[in-house]
């Protein structure tokens, strides 16, 4: 990865940090992404002591026109990209599908699914250009497994595998210069499920004590792996050309038990579940 350009979305905090940091670990130049211009600013700092090019672009990947600008402000400053990293998402869960609005789907597919196909189909030509192009989708363990009140987040992440595969396949019936890879990772130590809480506030949702506490449960029992060592699994993967990436044991326990136990799996999910809320 020495010298490549490497852009990764949702970097200012999480697996994406993480992952720029790990990139320019390795000599990469970083194009980096996120609406957060505090969190953005740090993980340059922090890859700028590692003795790399890295450069930052407030951008909400939702917005398309914006994407596109991106794009080509990216290409224009480092002439060429070799790597995509699509790691931008919220997770806009807590409410189950019957009772949830639909600015909560608009958002969370808005980002996450949308987030995704704007910025591979804005980055596409660059990394088939590059001769040796490599786009990473960031899907999820609810990319594998659905779940209870994340209806609109397990929506998007099973849309980021289909769309994921459907272009690998297409990469290689055409010939194109370009790894694909999605990436399934389990729980991680990130603030994903904190900030979940903070926009359910924001949006004028009530937030009860329950709820709260099961966020606060779920922080502690369920992000268990931390997100260097998520980043680095998945830049090992990469590196070896895996197609697919499970990250942490959680993430190959439910591949093997959604396959396997088609009927049962829903029953013990919501087994542990409940157990983990106690």
């Amino acid at each position: 990865m020495h010298a490549k350009v490497a852009v990764v979305t949702g970097a200012a905090s999480g697996i994406g940090r993480a992952l720029a940091l790990g990139l320019a670990r390795r000599g990469a130049r970083l194009a980096l992404a996120d609406i957060d211009p505090g969190g953005l600013g740090e993980t340059a700092r922090r890859a700028g002591a590692l003795g790399v090019e890295a450069h930052t672009w407030q951008v909400d990947v939702g917005d398309r026109a914006a994407v596109v600008s991106f794009a080509a402000e990216v290409e224009k400053h480092y002439g060429t990209v070799h790597q995509l990293y699509n790691n931008a998402g919220i997770a806009g869960g807590g409410v189950n599908i019957l009772d949830a609005e639909w600015a909560v789907f608009e958002r969370v597919l808005a980002v996450n699914l949308w987030g995704v196909l704007h910025t591979t189909k804005a980055f596409l030509p660059h990394l088939i250009d590059s001769g040796a192009g490599h786009l990473v989708n960031i899907s999820s363990l609810n990319g594998l497994m659905a779940q209870a009140e994340l209806g609109a987040y397990s929506t998007s992440k099973f849309g980021v595998r289909g769309f994921t595969e459907a272009l690998r396949m297409e990469m290689v019936a055409a010939g194109h210069p370009v790894r694909v890879c999605v990436v399934h990772p389990g729980g991680v130590k990130t603030n994903i499920a904190t900030a979940t809480l903070a926009e359910a506030e924001r949006i004028g949702r009530v937030v009860t004590a329950e709820y709260r506490e099961q966020i606060r449960v779920y922080n502690e029992r369920a992000l268990r792996l931390s997100p260097d060592r998520a980043a680095e699994i998945i830049l090992r993967g990469v590196e070896a050309n895996r197609p697919r990436i499970l990250v942490g044991g959680d993430a190959r326990v439910v591949d093997v038990a959604v396959r396997l136990l088609p009927r049962v799996y829903p029953w013990l999910v919501g087994r542990a579940m409940r157990q983990a809320a106690r």
